[in-house]
């Protein structure tokens, strides 16, 4: 499974801005589909995540600003941003976890950029 983000760059402070990761290869059995951010200098964090139950689970200081959705059909993820803040800024990863035939499988997409301005 390969993962590829777009979107992020360079946002105004209170701006919006929208990623976009989309998956290929062998793509069965997708348990969650997730956003995780690391800000430099700090650890990796899960952001929000969407079962393929649809069950959602946001970050406390994004709840509210941020929308993760999926489309099933063209095995795609995005998340809305809306209302960014300087703390926003951080590289952004598209995660994808896998879990078929009693194992699971781990997938990280490169990393796309995200700058919020002051």
């Amino acid at each position: 499974v390969q993962l590829v983000e777009s979107g992020g760059g360079l946002v105004q402070a209170g701006g919006s801005a929208r990623l976009s990761c989309a998956a290929s290869g062998t793509v069965s059995g997708i348990y969650q589909m997730a956003w995780y951010r690391q800000a430099p200098g700090k650890q990796r964090e899960l952001v929000a995540s969407i079962t393929n139950g649809d069950q959602l689970n946001y970050l406390d200081s994004v709840e509210g600003r941020f929308t993760i959705s999926r489309d099933n059909a063209k095995n795609t993820l995005s998340l809305q941003m809306n209302s960014l803040k300087d703390e926003d800024t951080a590289v952004y990863y598209c995660y994808v976890l896998i879990m078929q035939f009693g194992r699971r499988w781990d997938y990280w997409g490169q990393g796309t950029q995200v700058t919020v301005s002051p």
